[in-house]
């Protein structure tokens, strides 16, 4: 596994797929999310982020850390306090300044969203995409302008069917803020 694709600044797609090979050996589930999830359900924008979320609790991805420390990536690990919805995160990066940003533990995620995720051809590769009603849920549960006007343009893909009982049941699981969101936002679509 020494072989990877990142090699210059700028290039944390590309470290992402580096990351999905250890992830992927560990047999680890994974759903790539943010800006490339956005780009997938049809919000393109400027940015160098790589996010994904991983199928293991906040203390397993202590040691996931220790795995790519040894293997020659930059690694910080974050946890959250009591009140964040997120349990942990995992910064994976390399000599070039990418990185990758892996979540675990966010509160009310479905644990069937990585059977749900997408496969999608990239560099050669393969990703696992969080799939359209997941990232529209998760969208609306984050909260912001951009998250909102992510899950709009989502939302108006009339080229992939769109199960709305799994969108408001997903949804749900993320509280009664983020089902008025999904609601405010379905009403302007």
């Amino acid at each position: 596994m020494n072989k990877r694709k990142a090699r210059a600044p700028g290039q944390s797609a590309l470290l992402l797929l580096d990351v999905v090979r250890w992830l992927v050996d560990a047999d680890i589930g994974y759903a790539v999310i943010g800006a490339m999830a956005a780009a997938v359900h049809g919000s393109i924008r400027a940015t160098t982020d790589a996010d994904a979320l991983v199928a293991v609790s906040p203390d397993r991805l202590g040691a996931l850390e220790k795995v790519f420390r040894k293997a020659g990536f930059g690694t910080e690990l974050r946890r959250g306090d009591p009140d964040d919805p997120i349990g942990a995160v995992l910064l994976v990066g390399d000599r070039h300044g990418n990185r990758v940003d892996l979540l675990a533990g966010l509160r009310g995620l479905d644990p069937q969203v990585f059977a749900r995720s997408i496969t999608v051809p990239f560099q050669g590769g393969q990703l696992q995409v969080i799939g359209r009603e997941d990232f529209i849920a998760m969208k609306c549960f984050a909260g912001g302008p951009q998250d909102i006007a992510d899950a709009r343009r989502a939302l108006q893909d009339r080229d992939a069917p769109l199960d709305m009982d799994l969108l408001r049941r997903v949804t749900r699981r993320f509280g009664r803020a983020a089902v008025d969101v999904l609601e405010k936002v379905l009403a302007t679509c």
